[in-house]
């Protein structure tokens, strides 16, 4: 018997052990097969003494005999490694992993009694996680499998990566670990003797070098990104705005600018009008503008004059560009 029928197999084996009663059908979507390879897979499997029935009529299909349970259920080193994978199948796909993490899931759930078994399939069944923000697909990742498998064999890199600036460089990094954040994957790297995060949409060539690193016993990838997102913050926000928020733009005032508007609407001061005067944090005056034109008339620049001379100038574009003349013209 080949190994990718033992494994077809095993596959619908435990496809009947988690579930209970499937169609031929069904089986033959799970499986990827056709209904005749399911027929002969069902034979196979009887005729290697597993009892398997077929319940006729229209409610029927193929169960394995009450309180038949396999002991074939154990996983694998690499099932286990990609268990947690299991839950995000878009994530485990994009590392070559969603098979693994199938396999994995459906081992767990056959090796669970009925109650548990039950309770995990419906936590699966209405519970999904989907990463990338709303109006955004996740990025263009197209050497993510090879970074993975860097980190993974801990061996060393040679990426060529498109920096912001004009330039392209080449990099030689030992691959700590990847993080997906908001639909965009970054790779922790040691390099030239520091930890540097590069995001992975962004490189444009990958080696996989036949040379092995160690990696560092103590370094923790969750307070390494927990530091990197802190002090990413801190070198972003460069300079400040003062502004007068309209009561009725709360929501989109934060949908815009993130948690930072939660903190500065909390701190604002309320005028007798309703709106609030805040000091909200900016890159830049250029970078604000095209940020707080989204809220239109709701939003008042006070501070920097630069900022406020930038939004009026706007404003008068788009009053010309719509045939709106100026009051007392």
């Amino acid at each position: 018997m080949g190994r990718m029928r033992a494994s077809r197999l095993l596959s619908l084996l435990l496809l009947l052990q988690t579930r209970g009663r499937m169609t031929a059908p069904e089986l033959s979507a799970e499986l990827e097969v056709s209904v005749r390879t399911v027929y002969r897979d069902v034979e196979a499997l009887s005729a290697a003494g597993v009892p398997v029935y077929a319940d006729r009529g229209p409610a029927g299909g193929y169960r394995l005999l009450d309180g038949y349970r396999t002991k074939l259920n154990g996983l694998s080193s690499e099932e286990a490694s990609s268990l947690f994978l299991a839950a995000l199948p878009g994530p485990a796909a994009e590392l070559g992993l969603a098979e693994l993490a199938a396999t994995a899931e459906l081992k767990l759930l056959a090796a669970l009694p009925p109650g548990p078994r039950s309770q995990a399939a419906r936590m699966r069944e209405r519970f999904h996680l989907d990463v990338p923000g709303w109006y955004r697909a996740g990025d263009d990742v197209p050497f993510l499998s090879e970074v993975s498998r860097g980190v993974w064999d801990q061996r060393v890199l040679r990426l060529r990566y498109r920096r912001w600036g004009p330039q392209d460089v080449e990099r030689l990094v030992h691959p700590y670990g990847l993080v997906l954040k908001g639909g965009s994957w970054y790779l922790a790297a040691a390099c030239r003797g520091s930890v540097r995060t590069y995001r992975v949409s962004r490189i444009i060539g990958v080696d996989v070098l036949d040379e092995w690193f160690d990696r560092p016993a103590d370094f923790d990838l969750v307070a390494f990104w927990r530091e990197f997102s802190a002090g990413f913050a801190a070198r972003m926000y460069t300079a400040e705005a003062v502004v007068r928020v309209a009561p009725e733009a709360d929501g989109l005032f934060r949908y815009t600018f993130g948690d930072v508007a939660d903190q500065v609407l909390r701190e604002g001061i309320t005028c007798d009008d309703g709106w609030t005067r805040v000091t909200l944090p900016i890159e830049s005056p250029r970078h604000a503008r095209w940020q707080l034109l989204r809220l239109g008339a709701m939003v008042e620049v006070l501070e920097p004059a630069e900022l406020r001379a930038s939004m009026a100038e706007a404003a008068a574009d788009l009053a010309a560009m719509y045939g709106v003349r100026p009051a007392g013209d």
